[in-house]
């Protein structure tokens, strides 16, 4: 597919410049017609009845599950549904049977949702070692191996930061956690769907996915990866209907994993239609959406670079589908709101859910970055538009 075939399939990037991919993308038609399908032709519960539908939305379920596995390189199994990364990575933060005196090392960049579950943590006793990332948002993994220690129970990191799009040495990092036995914990937010993740050599203990962002898929959809052996060491977040194989008045005993980790009725539309965009992607091809978005990436940050009185985050060698930047003596969200309301084009603005991160690159007291994101929908000739707006906007308001 090309790119003009899959702007065809998004209705509303005929009416502006979308870049704001690393918060969510917008869902493409045949990931709502299947959807649809389901409320439309077999809105049934699943694995609750031995009637046609709800045989029909039982295999659907099962068959995303599938594909997701089978697009992550993981078993089925190890693929438990949530409603968005940052239930995934509380499932981990919660499940885990933390004790007095451990430790969890995380670095300074990291979404809100990666250090305020372990920041909680506290009040049990666990420790919380931040690692600081240097100027460009890139973590050393020998800062990492250095805080690492007997007592480190988990090390987490993001894959891609959110706030910059520094790409972070992942697979290094997983050697150290199984050389010192530390459970590993990787946000791969914004990686999935724009580059490919292979779990198996990422090689860490647990993967937390959204559906709603590089996946293409529908709002309230994620999913962690959990390998069988850290599943035995965590406990289901939840428990009630579809956890349990038997229940006495005195006792129970769970179901298998991944199901004992999704209590109650499931969002099954959505599910379905991540499972859709799974396949969209695939017939898409990721070889050409890395390729595609590491090109307007860097056209992108040169550009914006190349501009008066701009201030642009992080390396062009190590960023990937998000340029984060300030324009000297001008709010980011007063930016964002003149974007929208001249042109049409949608950013994000202000500090990105990543408080520490805005201070690392000292962007806290200038109220955030504005972050421009995208996705194979995006085109050179839309950045294009960005750039010349910023630069009529650098020229009379500054």
């Amino acid at each position: 597919m090309k790119t003009a075939d899959v702007r065809r399939d998004i209705p509303l990037l005929e009416d502006v410049i979308y870049l704001d991919a690393a918060s969510t993308t917008p869902t493409p038609r045949p990931v709502v017609d299947a959807m649809c399908d389901y409320f439309y032709n077999y809105n049934a519960n699943t694995g609750r009845g031995a009637y046609r539908l709800a045989v029909k939305a039982s295999h659907k379920l099962d068959e995303a599950r599938e594909k997701i596995a089978r697009f992550v390189n993981s078993h089925p199994d190890e693929i438990i549904f949530t409603k968005n990364t940052t239930e995934a990575i509380n499932m981990v933060a919660h499940g885990l049977e933390f004790e007095e005196g451990d430790n969890v090392v995380v670095p300074n960049i990291e979404h809100h949702s990666n250090l305020v579950p372990w920041l909680n943590l506290r009040s049990k006793g666990v420790e919380l070692r931040v690692v600081n990332a240097d100027e460009n948002g890139v973590v050393d993994p020998d800062a990492v191996e250095k805080a690492v220690d007997e007592n480190t129970r988990l090390i987490s990191i993001t894959h891609i930061s959110n706030s910059i799009g520094s790409v972070q040495p992942v697979e290094e990092i997983a050697k150290i956690a199984n050389k010192t036995g530390a459970l590993y914990l990787v946000d791969a937010a914004q990686s999935a769907g724009h580059i490919s993740v292979d779990v198996k050599k990422l090689g860490a203990d647990f993967i937390a996915f959204p559906g709603h962002k590089g996946l293409l898929g529908p709002v309230g959809t994620g999913f962690l990866y959990c390998t069988r052996n850290a599943q035995e060491k965590l406990q289901p977040l939840n428990l009630g209907g579809g956890t349990v194989d038997q229940v006495t008045e005195d006792d129970f005993k769970l179901t298998e994993a991944p199901y004992c980790f999704e209590a109650g009725t499931q969002n099954i539309a959505g599910c379905i239609g991540l499972g859709e965009s799974i396949d969209y992607l695939k017939r898409i091809g990721m070889h050409k959406i890395e390729k595609h978005s590491q090109k307007l990436t860097r056209f992108m940050y040169q550009e914006i670079l190349d501009l008066e009185k701009v201030t642009v985050y992080g390396s062009p060698e190590n960023i990937y589908g998000i340029v984060s930047f300030n324009i000297d003596n001008i709010n980011p969200h007063d930016l964002a709101k003149i974007l929208d309301e001249s042109i049409s084009i949608c950013v994000r603005s202000g500090f990105h859910c990543a408080i520490p991160s805005m201070r690392h690159i000292g962007a806290y007291e200038l109220g955030g970055t504005v972050r421009a994101s995208i996705h194979y929908y995006n085109t050179r000739e839309e950045l294009e538009i960005l750039v010349e707006t910023l630069k009529k906007v650098s020229k009379f308001l500054v």
